[in-house]
């Protein structure tokens, strides 16, 4: 399994009338550590579309526990229990300063050759990386 930790703050922008941090904030959050865990191994999203490869969200679900607050800095697990094929499936947590959890989601990512428009496999050298995380 490969973790990956990243952290984000809540921008006063981001805030509804109540205080909270915006619902739908969180999917930018989510990208954001997404794009950091693949940079973590070595790749970078840039490089793989620059290289013909797009990975564009299939799916994605989120349940919140606790709400996150204007300047609250949060940090963001974000997980990959599989090795991927077509398809990478993200886990993410995020948690606020005292290590509490505020919410948990899931994305599906399936990988896309951008010539042919249709789902192909991981990149090789990105699955021997991923790998390396594995038992």
């Amino acid at each position: 399994m490969y973790v990956s930790k990243t952290k984000v703050r809540v921008r006063y922008s981001e805030t509804d009338m109540m205080g909270y941090c915006y619902y739908g904030n969180y999917a930018t959050y989510f990208e954001v550590a997404r794009v950091e865990a693949i940079r973590q191994l070595g790749f970078s999203y840039k490089q793989m579309e620059d290289d013909g490869i797009a990975l564009p969200v299939l799916e994605f679900s989120i349940k919140y526990f606790k709400p996150a607050f204007y300047d609250d800095e949060l940090t963001i697990e974000t997980t990959v229990i599989e090795i991927p094929k077509v398809r990478i499936h993200f886990t993410y947590k995020t948690f606020n300063a005292e290590g509490i959890q505020l919410n948990e989601a899931k994305t599906s990512l399936v990988f896309i050759d951008k010539n042919t428009m249709k789902p192909c496999q991981a990149p090789k050298e990105f699955i021997a990386e991923i790998e390396k995380h594995f038992n």
